[in-house]
């Protein structure tokens, strides 16, 4: 089996919850994309990482059926282990950033791949929705406190991968950022939570806590 760590990327405030990534650290031991796609499918995470050169920042992100070109969570949690200043996927150069107990990176909404941002009238609704049929995925969300930018969101991907719903979901939480123009605390999942801010020209900063599994 190859060696790989195992991160929770967007840990709530007393650190609980978060997003599991796995990431291989010696990309090299497993080149090619089919391998790849067979190892991420195998360890069932969301996304798994796969570094390709640690100094640099180079990684390649996979779900447990596809290749991504840019995903938040991955970034966020291959920021904070290599400890870089930019991360670069297929998508462009994501800045990196350490900040207290934040990691932060810095994309664009257009690197996200779509999704549907449904909005409801009631966090109670939100908390409600059962896992929607496959073939569409569903950001769903409402205001907590809309004067403060704090958001309830669930995340549900639509792919036949067993991933059903997805715990904390950074370009998710770029494309609501993007839409609703404004810094936003978001709460996903069980229990974790995604920051987000604007910044000029297009970017957005996404930032989360992140905790070593194993």
């Amino acid at each position: 089996m190859t060696d790989y760590d195992v991160l929770r990327v967007f840990c709530g405030p007393r650190g609980g919850y978060g997003n599991e990534l796995g990431v291989v650290r010696e990309g090299s031991v497993m080149p090619e994309r089919e391998e790849r796609q067979q190892f991420a499918a195998k360890l069932g995470f969301s996304e798994t990482v796969f570094v390709d050169d640690p100094e640099r920042g180079v990684i390649d992100i996979y779900t447990p059926t596809l290749r991504l070109p840019f995903a938040g969570h991955p970034c966020v949690g291959a920021g904070w282990l290599l400890d870089v200043p930019e991360l670069v996927v297929p998508a462009g150069v994501v800045g990196a950033r350490q900040d207290g107990e934040f990691c932060w990176i810095e994309a664009r909404a257009e690197w996200a791949p779509p999704r549907t941002l449904r909005q409801y009238a009631t966090v109670a609704e939100v908390d409600e929705l059962p896992v929607p049929p496959k073939g569409e995925w569903i950001y769903a969300w409402a205001w907590l406190d809309e004067s403060a930018g704090r958001i309830r969101a669930r995340a549900f991907p639509g792919r036949d991968d067993g991933v059903d719903e997805d715990e904390a979901t950074g370009a998710a939480a770029l494309l609501l950022t993007d839409r609703l123009g404004r810094a936003l605390n978001i709460t996903q999942g069980t229990g974790s939570q995604i920051l987000t801010a604007p910044q000029p020209e297009g970017w957005t900063e996404i930032g989360g806590r992140v905790h070593l599994e194993r």
